[in-house]
């Protein structure tokens, strides 16, 4: 039952959301960007708030119920829940704590890219390790033993071929 809901609440809570989004961004149109904006800025301060204190409440009788209502009150534009909670929790805290945030976030941007430039050769290598996994996780769902084997093996090839060479062609 849990698990459902779980389920149920990432789907209401992201899923709708993105292609919402998606068909928003795709009209053009203003008022339902505008609407949207507000769910994500709802709905990430929310999953903040949640993250921290996923632990206690998560053994709350009905929490599931619960978080699975507050995400369709924030996202139906009928009841107005993510405008409500942006007017009136979110733009007064971010209006009172504005300066600090981007003082913040000014010294975790500029530690960030000294960190990533300090580490570039490390950032190549798990990146190059992570393309090399998932490539062999694709051969394995594929069921190819390696790189460059084709997934159709013709049957009328001869297992050994000789080469044909042209007269004028050096032999390396």
């Amino acid at each position: 039952m849990i698990l459902t809901l779980c389920w149920y609440s990432c789907a209401v809570g992201i899923g709708l959301p993105v292609y919402s989004t998606y068909r928003a961004i795709e009209k053009k149109d203003q008022d339902e960007k505008e609407r949207l904006l507000l769910y994500w800025a709802a709905y990430g301060s929310f999953s903040i708030v949640e993250s921290f204190a996923d632990k206690l409440v998560s053994s709350v009788p009905l929490y599931y119920h619960a978080k699975f209502a507050i995400l369709i009150w924030l996202q139906f534009p009928s009841n107005g829940g993510s405008k409500h909670v942006y007017r009136r929790y979110l733009r007064p805290f971010f209006q009172k704590h504005q300066a600090k945030i981007d003082r913040i976030l000014n010294i975790l941007s500029k530690e960030l890219t000294k960190f990533v430039s300090n580490h570039e050769d490390e950032i190549r290598f798990v990146e190059n390790m992570a393309i090399r996994g998932a490539t062999t996780a694709n051969y394995i769902v594929n069921g190819l033993d390696q790189p460059g084997q084709s997934e159709e093996v013709s049957v009328t090839e001869d297992p050994n071929p000789t080469p044909t060479e042209e007269p004028d062609t050096p032999r390396s």
